[in-house]
């Protein structure tokens, strides 16, 4: 999975194509939108990435996750380069692998059993996830993330910031930075979400809901 190659990859990081081709988000998300988006501004991160840590050798065997979770006790002068440039590579990565082409898939399972749970139904998960994404002020994300007891939550994250990967598994997110659907939709915000729950990989979803909470309580 996406997930664990992340975890296993370190420096240099390199752009992981796409698990699809450009066209099969369409017409969610079109082609030159999807290019520019995985081609431009992902590319960028990672060769940003790469820049900040060739000069940090003791810091080149670090997977993507272990530097996102020790900031703090990297060299000041990277902190910020790190967690803005690794955080869009690990968020880029997670969303591009978190879809597919619409086909109408919906979560079953155990996922789907704790959506029930945690928010009442489908419905109102969807009422919130969608609240959390055109609500984000400014650029962000909105994840679906499982704790070590599997309990769903909601999370709003800021820039390219990452929710706290010692207590949470990311189980998929929406990217709502302009660029990532501008092209097309321009400033339709809610519709480009709506779309894009047209577009979850309900499988793989499943699978990160069952595995995640087993990581964080190294089962």
């Amino acid at each position: 999975m996406q997930e664990e190659r992340m975890q296993e990859e370190t420096y240099p990081f390199v752009v992981r194509p796409l698990p699809y081709e450009y066209d099969a988000l369409s017409p969610v998300l079109d082609e030159e939108t999807l290019t520019f988006h995985h081609d431009k501004h992902y590319k960028t991160y990672v060769d940003n990435l790469n820049s900040v840590l060739s000069d940090y050798p003791e810091l080149q065997k670090k997977s993507l996750k272990q530097l996102l979770t020790s900031i703090e006790t990297l060299p000041a002068a990277i902190q910020a380069p790190v967690r803005n440039n690794g955080g869009g590579v690990y968020n880029h990565e997670l969303y591009f692998d978190g879809m597919k082409s619409p086909v109408g898939q919906e979560p079953a399972g155990s996922l789907a059993e704790a959506i029930d749970r945690d928010f009442g139904s489908y419905r109102q998960w969807k009422e919130q996830m969608k609240q959390a994404a055109v609500g984000k002020f400014g650029s962000g994300w909105a994840w679906l993330v499982t704790d070590k007891d599997g309990k769903l939550s909601i999370v709003q994250t800021a820039n390219q910031d990452v929710p706290d990967l010692d207590d949470y598994v990311p189980i998929f997110l929406v990217d709502v930075w302009e660029h990532a659907y501008y092209l097309q939709y321009q400033n339709r915000r809610a519709d480009y979400v709506e779309g894009w729950f047209n577009l979850i990989n309900w499988r793989k979803a499943a699978r990160r809901y069952e595995e995640g909470f087993c990581k964080l309580n190294n089962m």
